[in-house]
């Protein structure tokens, strides 16, 4: 079979890596893919979301399943353009879509559902927001409506911080046309999560957890980036999987069945471990990135088996397991991410890094110039490291680091570090 993975990060990356593994996989393409996907599929030249122009290449190279990487085109509607002309695509709809394209949409549905969540209230003008605002005590959190590349959630310690969120999301339209709304919402305690499942509509199954790292400096500070690193599994025990998938998942993917909206594909839940119980920050409708790269790497299945199966609803005869060992990402990134930063800096220590054994280095942000590799976005690289247990992965996964580098290279020291303590 020939399959299509769109997109162009450590995500899609690490789609491709995985399927190039599956015996059913004739040949991979990726659009637009990168440097490293090239090594291992055929790279095509089309943006990931010129929709039309993807359907075409899909049925003029008859390609048997297309996977979705990045959020944007499924919330345009790829999914049911290629339906429409007959390809299988793994991915949920439009409207299934929105619980990632619209917040406000994804806490009204949990609202009605009774899935456990933040308090929160949401808001179209700025100075009402401001009003309710002060009428709470901080902490809070401060988040345009729309999608805004995992940047668009502000922690705020203090009042004058929440009228500043405010303004840069409603007024100085940092983030577009996502911040025609705002929600503010309580501030959770606890420690983040992410749980992703498969889905075909009816059955839903959990992958391995895994724990994200999105503030740019250690210790969690900082500004939010798309990821700095992940690991898996993460700290969840299986009674508390067992409770989120039977609180959240499951409720969810009834709920959207139930409103006009079947969802089919990867359903991602942020979550935050609670004293009351987990409550969901945000839900996702694709793979996350950077776990991802860890958990793919602890799959023990043939992924186009269980994507096919995901969209074809025979999920409920899958079966897959998982590696015991740990798996470990560092995100490498370009100084200056998550705001202004170079590129065209030439990236070396690729070639010692990639011989290293239980060491997978995915391309995010990467690009050829004149026969040099060379760095092409704020997140370059993801070097995921497998060990016995977290420390070990951690060993392994920053020794590669080490090998790596190039003018201005940034990464988080403390990777995993929770999971120690």
């Amino acid at each position: 079979m020939k399959v299509l993975v769109i997109g162009s990060g450590g995500r899609e990356h690490a789609l491709v890596w995985k399927l190039a593994q599956s015996k059913g996989v004739k040949k991979i393409y990726s659009a637009p893919g990168n440097p490293g996907i090239a090594e291992i599929a055929k790279c095509i030249d089309i943006r990931a979301d010129d929709i039309d122009a993807l359907r075409d290449f899909a049925l003029k190279n008859s390609i048997g399943l297309t996977v979705v990487g990045p959020e944007r085109p499924l919330t345009m509607g790829i999914t049911d353009t290629f339906e429409e002309a007959g390809l299988k695509v793994l991915g949920p709809s439009k409207k299934a879509a929105e619980i990632e394209g619209s917040k406000s949409f994804a806490k009204d549905l949990m609202n009605r559902c009774g899935i456990p969540t933040a308090f929160y209230k949401t808001f179209t003008n700025a100075d009402e927001a401001k009003g309710y605002a002060e009428r709470h005590h901080p902490p809070l959190v401060v988040k345009a409506d729309g999608l805004a590349g995992g940047k668009g959630v502000l922690i705020c310690p203090a009042m004058d911080e929440a009228f500043l969120a405010i303004d840069l999301i409603m007024k100085d339209r940092v983030f577009g046309d996502s911040g025609n709304k705002v929600i503010i919402e309580e501030f959770l305690t606890g420690h983040e999560i992410s749980l992703l499942a498969i889905t075909d509509g009816k059955t839903v199954l959990p992958l391995a957890p895994a724990q994200d790292h999105k503030p740019i400096y250690d210790g969690d500070q900082g500004p939010n980036t798309g990821g700095m690193g992940a690991y898996s599994p993460g700290p969840i025990s299986n009674i508390i999987q067992d409770r989120v998938m039977k609180e959240v998942m499951l409720p969810v993917v009834k709920a959207m069945k139930e409103e006009g909206r079947p969802y089919k594909g990867i359903l991602y839940a942020g979550l935050m471990i609670t004293k009351e119980g987990p409550k969901v920050l945000e839900f996702n409708c694709r793979f996350g990135d950077p776990e991802t790269q860890p958990i793919l790497m602890r799959l023990n299945g043939d992924l186009l088996k269980i994507f096919m199966a995901a969209v074809e609803g025979r999920l409920s005869r899958v079966r897959f397991g998982w590696d015991k060992r740990t798996a470990l990402c560092v995100v490498m990134a370009s100084d200056g991410y998550p705001a202004e930063y170079e590129k065209g800096i030439q990236i070396e220590g690729l070639g010692n890094a990639s011989k290293m054994k239980d060491v997978v280095i995915f391309h995010a942000g990467t690009a050829i110039r004149d026969g040099r590799l060379v760095t092409a976005g704020g997140r370059v690289l993801g070097v995921t490291g497998l060990g016995l247990g977290v420390k070990r992965a951690i060993k392994k996964a920053y020794k590669a680091v080490e090998e790596i580098s190039w003018e201005g290279a940034y990464y988080r020291h403390d990777i995993g570090s929770k999971a120690v303590k």
